[in-house]
């Protein structure tokens, strides 16, 4: 693994890593954007990183953190294949995240615009605080342009190409908890959501 890379994810697991300075952070005081989570200590980093999956995963995990420069740099090397991050997306809650290998190569082909993923194994990550997707006219969207930001519950992902047409699964959130997010596109996965006290 790189000692030090942009992880950035377009769509609904885009990152922003623009950055502009590094304010006085308070421990007090939760972070409303992305910004403000990179002025965070490297401590409060490294525990919003570990916030996003089960003790028995990010106990062994690498954990990827801002550095000075604003890009995410590993500040502890894991043994399980795990990578947790203290946020993925420009938005007013952190949402950490810890992914397998299989999660990081899909995000990697995301992120360089691939046809399709290249995993050739399912992966699976792990938002035990919950994330956000985009919606426009009823539809879960990859795209934020002209969209409503729609809050999702503490989830799991199964990154793999479920398609609703063979699943029979739905293609929005709905009460079973389960759905298809980006469906019909090389991109879709499985979304399950999770109490998140029985995360841990």
């Amino acid at each position: 693994m790189q000692k030090r890379f942009v992880l950035s994810l377009v769509a609904a697991l885009s990152l922003t890593v623009g950055f502009s300075g590094v304010p006085d952070a308070r421990a007090d005081k939760k972070p409303e954007t992305v910004k403000e989570v990179k002025s965070l200590s490297d401590h409060e980093q490294v525990k919003l990183a570990l916030s996003a999956a089960p003790s028995h995963i990010t106990k062994d995990a690498s954990v990827m953190i801002y550095g000075t420069d604003g890009k995410l740099m590993e500040t502890r090397k894991g043994t399980n294949g795990f990578i947790c991050v203290p946020t993925v997306m420009n938005l007013p809650d952190p949402d950490p995240m810890c992914m397998d290998a299989a999660v990081h190569q899909w995000m990697t082909d995301l992120m360089n615009n691939a046809p399709k993923p290249t995993n050739t194994v399912p992966g699976i990550a792990y938002m035990a605080r919950g994330g956000s997707h985009f919606e426009k006219g009823g539809q879960v969207v990859m795209s934020g342009a002209s969209a409503k930001t729609v809050k999702e519950p503490a989830h799991w992902m199964i990154m793999w190409p479920f398609e609703s047409a063979t699943t029979k699964l739905p293609t929005a959130p709905n009460p079973s908890g389960v759905y298809i997010m980006f469906d019909g596109t090389p991109y879709a996965h499985l979304m399950v959501y999770q109490d998140p006290m029985r995360m841990k």
